[in-house]
């Protein structure tokens, strides 16, 4: 990276001490602490603010690389940062307060207090909400699927509000699965809205905020609102950097302005409240659970899990160039609050550092992820010969989420990935096969049987079933050329042949996206799976899969393209 060649030789040294005084530990606690953070203390880059707090008091507090690049200021303690999805259980008190205050129930029905989302034959309940087991399709991607593009154009709750009740089916029946929706918590802050007749912002400012000090802290809903020591976020471009700041007035899910230190005083609240009470907070603690009763690691805008033997319950969050995280060990009055404004930061990972520093003898042994997976540790990597390989190679499909998975053979090895640094599989046997993450995919017998993945800490297996290759060529994907419209979307996209082997689908002045085929009527782009559907034997719509939406529907214009 380029250096600031104007920063004084002072500024330097100031800038690799602590900016704020400490309470308690040594000065090697400290150094190891800021080992934890070595990648984000250039003076020419972004990088974090970290706050550490025991048993409720502040122990450390500090501020690695700059706020702003082009001002050439430091982050310190003091600086704002959005944090992103952290906000989600302020949201989930906000609603939780108006429960014990009467005002709802968490079991209500969303549609008595927005009628205007679609009755999908099952309910869905404010608990579904909190706990992201909704169905509801993604705010962002569908807003993305509509604009051909997301980063353009301000992003308001109204555009929020329209293409939402557009939705003509859930990603799965309420309840059924656990999958992470943003739209979910809009909907709650709406709800925040509509019940106590205040905003979401002024509703958290009075019952939340304000009583706990919380005095550098709010829900940003005005992208144009000048806030005072706000940080800029980043994303590496090359060997600089570019400004990558949300452009959208939108807040529930995300949008939450505040520091480490009033991060740190929220952690607090919940062993000893001030808002609230441990009977609200044990219910947000609580994982929800699915109708086959698994449970999901997730309660009301927080995440339940165990880092190193020791119970963890926290969130992160990520929007454009800012990573955040806050969360706390219970049982060892340890919290932590991160904030930093780049892209490149895993906060979680940061979190965990840390914690190994200060928790140190009180956690477990390190295991690596792979540990989790069970006696498929312990097995060794054996050869395979390369007609077994062979049988494995193809293109498969997860049934209920649509997921694509491409299987290739290179040197011996089997491959999920087609890029050239991609790591191997790890043969445990001709039928077996592990990843670099702990998941293990077992072949069925039979060719072309498919496979399941085994998840560490999963209740059951993840199927995932073959699918016939196809051989690309203009006249086998002419067909696919034409116009298409979504109204669940609101948007108009036109597919044409773009390669001997690509098409392209464009809408308004987007850029096209190409999509490959990877097996009949089924094409991967842009992230998603786009599969054609057809009627009568002729091309007639297409629907768009991803991560966090399901299924969204185009049907063919007629008379377009045919």
């Amino acid at each position: 990276m380029r250096r600031f060649s104007s920063v004084p030789a002072l500024g330097l040294l100031f800038l690799s001490r602590p900016v704020a005084a400490q309470a308690g530990g040594t000065d090697t606690t400290y150094r190891a602490v800021d080992r934890v953070f070595a990648a984000f203390r250039d003076t020419d880059a972004p990088g974090c603010a970290l706050g550490v707090s025991k048993e409720g008091r502040t122990i450390y507090e500090r501020g690695y690389g700059m706020a702003n690049l082009e001002a050439r200021t430091p982050i310190r303690p003091s600086s704002i940062f959005h944090v992103a999805s952290v906000s989600k259980q302020f949201t989930a008190t906000a609603i939780m307060l108006l429960a014990r205050d009467g005002k709802l129930s968490v079991d209500d029905n969303i549609r008595k207090y927005l009628p205007e989302i679609p009755d999908y034959g099952t309910p869905i309940t404010i608990r579904h909400l909190l706990t992201h087991t909704s169905g509801l399709r993604d705010q962002w991607e569908l807003i993305g699927l509509a604009r051909g593009r997301f980063e353009e154009d301000r992003i308001t709750e109204a555009d929020v509000m329209d293409i939402v009740p557009r939705q003509k089916a859930l990603n799965f029946k309420p309840g059924d699965e656990y999958l992470y929706s943003n739209t979910g918590f809009t909907l709650l802050a709406v709800i925040v809205k509509r019940v106590s007749g205040q905003s979401l912002r002024d509703f958290a400012d009075a019952r939340i905020f304000k009583p706990l000090g919380m005095t550098s802290t709010h829900f940003h809903d005005d992208y144009t609102m000048l806030v005072p020591n706000r940080t800029s976020a980043y994303q590496p471009r090359g060997s600089s950097w570019r400004v990558s700041v949300p452009n959208f007035d939108v807040y529930g899910a995300t949008s939450l302005f505040t520091t480490a230190g009033d991060l740190l005083k929220w952690e607090n609240n919940f062993d000893k409240p001030v808002v609230g009470d441990r009977a609200l907070f044990k219910q947000m603690e609580t994982q929800a659970r699915l109708t086959n009763g698994d449970s999901t690691g997730y309660g009301f805008g927080l995440s339940m899990g165990t880092y190193r033997g020791a119970r963890v319950i926290e969130h992160n969050g990520a929007d454009a160039g800012y990573r955040s995280y806050a969360g706390r060990f219970p049982e060892q009055g340890l919290a932590i609050a991160i904030a930093c404004n780049t892209s490149t930061a895993n906060t979680t990972g940061l979190a965990r550092g840390v914690a190994d520093v200060y928790l140190a003898s009180a956690l477990a042994p390190a295991t690596t992820v792979a540990s989790n997976a069970g006696n498929d540790v312990a097995q060794q990597a054996v050869a395979v010969p390369a007609a077994s390989l062979a049988k494995r190679v193809g293109t498969y499909i997860q049934p209920t989420t649509r997921t694509i998975v491409e299987l290739i053979a290179r040197d011996g090895k089997l491959y999920q990935s087609r890029a050239p640094n991609a790591p191997p599989l790890v043969a445990l046997a001709e039928d077996r096969f592990r990843s670099e993450t702990g998941r293990v995919a077992v072949f069925r017998a039979g060719e072309h049987a498919g496979f399941d993945v085994n998840i560490p800490g999963a209740p059951r297996p993840t199927p995932y079933e073959w699918r016939p290759p196809i051989v690309a060529s203009r006249s086998t994907l002419a067909p696919y050329a034409g116009e298409y419209f979504s109204d669940e979307v609101n948007a108009r996209y036109v597919v044409s042949v773009a390669t001997d082997s690509t098409i392209a689908l464009r809408t308004g002045t987007s850029s096209p996206m190409v999509a490959r085929p990877v097996f009949l009527d089924g094409f991967l782009g842009g992230g998603y799976t786009i599969e054609f559907t057809r009627k009568n034997g002729q091309v007639s719509g297409f629907e768009v899969t991803n991560g966090r939406m399901r299924r969204v529907r185009f049907d063919r214009v007629a008379g377009a393209g045919k």
